[in-house]
């Protein structure tokens, strides 16, 4: 067992991390990091954690998200500081995400710029918001704005 006297408090690791209280609660109960309690059930975390943070934040940065990262976190070996390794295979893991994600959004740029560039905003044709007219079978009429407000907002 690890003295608690050596462990951190949740405001050190928030001061030393720049990230709320708030969101290290909500990071432990998503199982992105642990803590250990206190005798009067105050959360400790071990130096380590401020590293493990460093890297949810980088990986925030990246966009990736919360639940990405801590399905990667939880490939890693617990019970140590996260290493120099680990982190060069979780950068490996998202690189490929990253990658698809920037050529999506170079093809959503293209046809938004096809989009303003035409000037006809149909939603019958539009590549933007209705690709090969799809929704042609499925939705008519104002539904089809709808449709795609919705989706959006999603």
């Amino acid at each position: 067992m690890i003295d608690i006297s050596l462990l951190l408090t949740i405001g050190e690791v928030s001061r030393r991390t720049g990230v709320a209280t708030s969101a290290l609660r909500f990071y432990e109960s998503s199982g992105l990091i642990e803590s250990q309690r206190t005798a009067g059930n105050q959360r400790r975390y071990q130096r380590s954690t401020i590293r493990t943070i460093a890297v949810i934040k980088a990986a925030q940065r990246a966009g990736i998200s919360l639940e990405e990262i801590g399905r990667r976190l939880a490939e890693l070996p617990t019970g140590r500081p996260l290493t120099r390794e680990d982190w060069q295979a979780l950068s490996e893991s998202w690189a490929v995400s990253l990658e698809n994600r920037i050529a999506q959004l170079a093809k959503i740029k293209e046809d938004l710029d096809d989009c303003i560039g035409c000037g006809c905003l149909s939603i019958d044709s539009c590549s933007f918001i209705n690709p090969g007219d799809e929704l042609s079978t499925s939705l008519t009429g104002t539904s089809k704005l709808e449709f795609t407000a919705n989706t959006d907002a999603n």
